[in-house]
């Protein structure tokens, strides 16, 4: 019986073909054009363009032009489908002498698109980054993510973004003026991340926004002058942070970012889920605040003798904390066997599982660990990451753990 071959994929519906084509490397979707007829024009309505340095290579001063030209149609082309997201990775630059992109202008035009998500990745464009203004007041975007290469980014004035709920800054460096131009004008912003970003010219970050659930700072300070640098967060609505603080040049670590720690701290005490990554040395120096909703917080610290106490101390400010991860990058000595301090409550009432990662082996972790067992009343799993350690030595220490005694008799050992 002869075999009849059917081209169910063509048979779609066109808009379905767009956004399968909408998941393919730009070039990729190009190239369906010769499938047949039907396939020719499908890509220039694709609901996602992604420029990259991929589209560069073999590019030749003879071809540039028709690059230019094949990228305008693209954007350009009257009516087109309105686009989901609009990125401009690494490797496409704004003052490319060689190829002078119109990379303003494809910006304006994806923006015309009514676009929802523009991702940018902005280089080589001097110490003030100054990207179209009319980015600043589309009403479509929902999703902006910007990456500036170390450089500030120029707001201007007036900025109205009503729609956006998600902002993400990368690789900038905070200029408090602006940054707050830009957040007190996004009214139902949801998530906000500073990621490796840098808190050097700013005397103070101010963000308050009360639609805000989701926020993550990844900052690197840096002290000279009269440092001032003050973080103010007002958020009542937040759900969860992420915080990682990483101190550079400072002399007396444990008075000079003090202040700026206390404002993050107090700012976040409303979340459910906290990710702290700091020295503990300077935190030791705040006054916490109680974190009444707090049910998992993952703990990740440079190391200082003396953390576990902060640490117990900071248990006693989260009662109802139900999760707990440890991730402690340096070992050092600890004082858990002769820790004179009242158990947390959520130790005796809440705290339901302990992860504990990059564990080695050591003297001082299974301290730590025999303390957390005999004094959780009611832990139902205790994970230990041992990637560092052989097959061998993952045995003999998870018998060595097994042999701990435990005030739970629910709780399960379990090594990854």
């Amino acid at each position: 019986m002869a075999m009849c071959s059917e081209d169910r994929i063509s048979s779609l519906p066109d808009h379905i073909l767009c956004h399968i084509l909408s998941f393919l490397p730009l070039k990729e979707a190009v190239r369906t054009s010769i499938i047949s007829t039907k396939w020719r024009y499908l890509f220039a309505s694709i609901s996602t363009i992604e420029f990259d340095d991929s589209l560069l290579s073999g590019l030749t001063d003879r071809n540039v032009d028709s690059f230019k030209n094949f990228v305008d149609r693209l954007l350009k082309f009257p009516d087109q489908v309105s686009l989901d997201c609009f990125r401009l990775r690494d490797g496409i630059s704004w003052n490319d002498e060689d190829h002078d992109f119109d990379v303003s202008g494809w910006i304006c035009a994806a923006l015309c698109r009514g676009v929802k998500e523009i991702d940018l990745f902005l280089d080589y464009f001097g110490c003030v980054l100054t990207v179209p203004a009319v980015l600043f007041t589309c009403h479509s975007l929902v999703t902006l993510k910007l990456n500036a290469e170390c450089r500030k980014i120029d707001v201007p004035s007036d900025v109205c973004l009503g729609n956006l709920k998600t902002l993400q800054l990368r690789n900038t460096v905070v200029d408090g003026d602006s940054i707050h131009r830009l957040i007190s004008n996004c009214h139902v912003l949801e998530d906000l991340a500073f990621i490796e970003c840098h808190l050097a010219y700013a005397s103070a970050l101010n963000i308050k926004t009360p639609s805000l659930k989701r926020l993550v700072l990844d900052l690197d300070v840096v002290e000279y002058g009269d440092f001032n640098n003050v973080v103010v967060i007002n958020a009542p609505n937040l759900e969860k942070a992420d915080i990682s603080i990483y101190l550079f040049g400072f002399s007396d670590r444990e008075t000079s970012a003090t202040h700026l720690i206390q404002g993050i701290i107090q700012g976040i005490c409303t979340v459910r889920s906290l990710n702290l990554t700091i020295n503990d040395v300077i935190f030791r120096t705040c006054r916490l605040p109680i974190f009444h909703n707090l049910i998992k917080f993952e703990y990740g610290v440079l190391g200082s003798n003396g953390r576990e106490t902060w640490l117990v101390e900071f248990l006693h400010c989260a009662p109802n904390l139900n999760t707990l991860t440890l991730n402690f990058l340096v070992v050092v000595e600890t004082q858990w066997k002769v820790l004179h301090m009242e158990v947390p409550s959520c130790l005796s009432l809440h705290l339901k599982e302990i992860k504990i990662l990059n564990f080695k082996g050591d003297a001082q972790m299974f301290e730590m660990i025999s303390y957390f067992l005999d004094n959780a009343m009611v832990l139902e799993k205790l994970m230990i990451g041992m990637k560092s350690l052989s097959e061998t030595q993952q045995s003999i220490v998870f018998n060595q753990l097994l042999q701990l005694p435990k005030s739970s008799k629910k709780c399960q050992v379990v090594i990854f």
